[in-house]
């Protein structure tokens, strides 16, 4: 699958809506998983601020890479963000977009450089 590197280095960011586990199949409540690390994954919105336009985007995210505590407004940096393109098709009508995901989020408010427990 394609990956696109996203350049977030002249970006404002922060939270939106708090890390929440992503779900994998709704009709089970199983949680969705890293395929290479069995980590959890979670997902995060974000409010993207680049020239003068605001974007949300929701990021998954592997659980060990949320560190800090955030909370909605906390301003936070994006490491390694990728944008992959994906289609599907379900009861005949097909769907595509644009899907986001970080290898981490972290927190830039003051006294945040503690990882999160887990």
């Amino acid at each position: 699958m394609r990956q696109i590197p996203v350049d977030v280095s002249t970006a404002a960011v922060m939270v939106a809506q708090p890390p929440q586990p992503k779900i994998a199949n709704r009709q089970t409540g199983e949680v969705a998983t890293d395929r290479e690390t069995g980590a959890t994954l979670m997902t995060v919105d974000v409010m993207f601020v680049m020239d003068g336009t605001a974007e949300i985007l929701t990021l998954t995210v592997p659980e060990p890479g949320i560190t800090g505590e955030l909370t909605m407004g906390t301003p936070v940096g994006l490491t390694g963000v990728v944008a992959r393109p994906w289609e599907n098709e379900f009861n005949g009508q097909k769907r595509h977009g644009i899907s986001f995901r970080a290898v981490a989020v972290t927190s830039l408010a003051a006294g945040a450089t503690k990882p999160k427990a887990a």
